[in-house]
């Protein structure tokens, strides 16, 4: 299966999480690393597929900048990942 990484540069934040369709939008379930820099990483294993996520940051939730957006049922976006 491919490892995918998921990115955030956030150097403000005190906590930042991964929450998907990958893992039942759980967001205490993949917390990321922060590097001296300021970003936020992960690195997951996951099925080839398209999968929606959102990153958890403080307490709030938050669209990933750099990725596609489709709407979700809250009137917000969800980012969305294809995995190949």
């Amino acid at each position: 299966m491919p490892r995918v990484t998921f990115r955030l540069h956030y150097p403000e934040a005190q906590s930042v999480s991964l929450a998907g369709s990958f893992n039942q939008w759980d967001p205490t379930s993949h917390p990321l690393r922060k590097t001296k820099q300021g970003h936020w990483s992960i690195t997951i294993t996951l099925p080839k597929g398209r999968y929606e996520y959102r990153y958890f940051v403080d307490d709030q939730w938050f669209t990933d900048p750099s990725s596609e957006r489709v709407p979700n049922e809250f009137g917000s976006e969800n980012s969305v990942i294809t995995v190949e």
